[in-house]
Parts: C-alpha cells; structure tokens; sequence
C-alpha cells in the first residue's frame, strides 16, 4: 500500500471488518478518513462470531482493528445512525453498512417466543431450554453451538480432548483416546430445520463442516430438511415436509430462532447515489450470501489500494 498523491476526504459508514479494513488502510496511505458505527462498538458481524464457540479468537481480530484505528488516525465516531445529508461533503462515501436478518414470511412470526439470532448472540434474549432453529446456514450452524454449549466457558485443552476422544500422540497410538468420545451434555434440546431438502450443512466449508456437523450430532441436537413452515404460535413450530406438505408435525419449543439468511443494508447507498455522491459498496451491504469475513477485508482492501 503505497502514500496517495492526491489525499481526500474519505467517509467510511459501517464498522465491521470491511469497513475497519478500508477505513484503517486508507488512512495508513494518507487520506482523512472518518468512521461513522452506529453501534457502540466496533466488530459488526465479527463481534458476534467471537460469541460462537470455537471462534472466540475472532476477539484478537477486532483488537488488531481497534489498535490499527489508534496508529493510522481514523476519526471514529461512535453510536451515530448517518444520514446522506452528513455525507455529501466529503469526496468519496465507502459504504460498508452490512446486512439485516432476512424475514422468511412465516405465519405467526411476530409471536413472542421468535428472536432474532443478533439478539440471542449478544445475550440480550434469554433463551429456553427447547428451541428450534430456522436456517440451517452457517449463522444456523453457529447459533446451533452457541445454544447447546450453553453459558459455560470455551472449552479447555483437557474439556476438549475427553468431548473428542483424543489425546497426546506420544502417550497412545494414533492420538486417540482408548474410551473414546465422551461428549458432555447439551445445554438446550436444539431442532436445527431448513426448507432445501438437501443435507444440512452442505454449504459450509470444505475443511471445517465435518467438524460442526459432527459436533451438532455429538450434541444430539435433531436436523430436519425439506421442511415447510406452516405458522409458529404458542405450541411451538408447526412444519410439513415435501411440495405436498406431508406429515404434519409441531416441534413443541420456547424459542424460535430466526437464521433464515441475511439481506444487504443499501438504504443508505442508494440515498447518496440518488444524490450523485461518489459511492462505494462493500462487505455485507454489497453481497449478504453467507457472509465472509475474509473475503469483505480483501475486498476492503483491494478498494483502499485503488483510490
């Protein structure tokens, strides 16, 4: 990343890893770069991640990010929702505002006993004992291991080894343990369902879905594809599977939890568009399908590179 030659002013909207990204980048290169978060905090999606067992240390990402805010000089300003009227003075506008959790349109979704999945990773929902999971994606996969791994704390080298049946290769034969697997018990009785009829979890990747698909099963929590969703009320989950809505079933719950996908947050885009401000869509607002946070740095940073 070599100094600009012609510096400008620079608005980034959105703190979570693309925006930090771009934001820290552009500001090492010599631009007056502005981050405007309308949460308290930095992270965005990434801060949620860190909730996820086995991803807590996403939290030494967003501590680089925080320290690279200090070194390059971005001015953060911090629980601001931004209007287009703020944003039309600067030069270029880089739009990293993320996603919203899509509505799957199912009958009775406003009952009470729905939560969203931000809202259950960031513990403002207490969650019950029995709950079903719409959207069997990779936030469905998450929030699935996030709900059966209850409140305890990430799993210690010991915890982890007895739950995986594994041990030190010096000390037996192949690394594996000779009682075998002895997995703990799961904290809630978790119902993870899709609407493809397809395996669940085929969309995660390649090197890492073996690892969450058999931790589920370990987990005993129950995967259900081809599933319709006929309506949610104070019973629990009424579904159906197949086009002819065959075998009618309710999966008696105390929480419903919405992961039915994520839709790109561009209300504030197409505002400064409308407006003929120089726009740049990046991260979840420009592509919300099974978001990456590696693939919204690159593209943060490939953006930072070229301005």
């Amino acid at each position: 990343f070599t100094p600009t030659v012609r510096p400008r002013r620079i608005a980034v909207v959105g703190a979570g890893p693309a925006g930090l990204s771009a934001a820290t980048l552009l500001a090492e290169r010599g631009f007056e770069v502005q981050l405007f978060e309308q949460s308290t905090h930095v992270g965005g999606q990434l801060r949620l991640a860190c909730q996820v067992p086995g991803k807590e240390e996403f939290k030494e990402t967003l501590r680089y990010f925080e320290q690279r805010l200090k070194d390059t000089g971005v001015q953060l300003h911090l629980g601001i929702e931004v209007k287009a009227d703020l944003l039309m003075d600067f030069d270029e506008v880089i739009v990293a505002t993320g996603v919203s959790p899509r509505s799957p349109g199912i009958t009775g979704q406003e009952h009470a006993k729905v939560l969203s999945y931000v809202d259950v990773l960031t513990g403002k929902a207490q969650v019950g004992p029995r709950v079903a999971v719409i959207g069997a994606g990779g936030i469905g996969f998450d929030v699935a291991q996030f709900l059966v791994h209850g409140d305890a704390p990430a799993l210690g080298l010991p915890c982890w080894q007895r739950e995986w049946g594994v041990m030190d290769p010096a000390l037996a034969r192949g690394g594996l343990a000779p009682q075998g697997a002895i997995p703990g018990l799961p904290q809630r009785q978790v119902t993870l369902l899709q609407r493809k009829a397809a395996p669940l979890g085929k969309g995660l990747g390649k090197t890492t879905g073996w690892i969450h698909r058999a931790h589920l099963k370990m987990k005993q929590v129950q995967m259900l594809g081809g599933v319709n969703y006929e309506r949610i009320d104070e019973q629990g989950l009424h579904i159906s599977f197949g086009r002819k809505r065959e075998r009618p079933a309710v999966i008696e719950c105390d929480h419903v939890v919405m992961c039915a996908g994520q839709v790109p947050r561009r209300e504030l885009a197409d505002a400064l568009i409308a407006r003929g401000q120089k726009v740049h869509v990046i991260g979840g607002a420009h592509q919300a399908g099974e978001l990456d946070a590696k693939r919204a740095i690159e593209q943060a940073a490939r953006l930072a590179a070229q301005l």
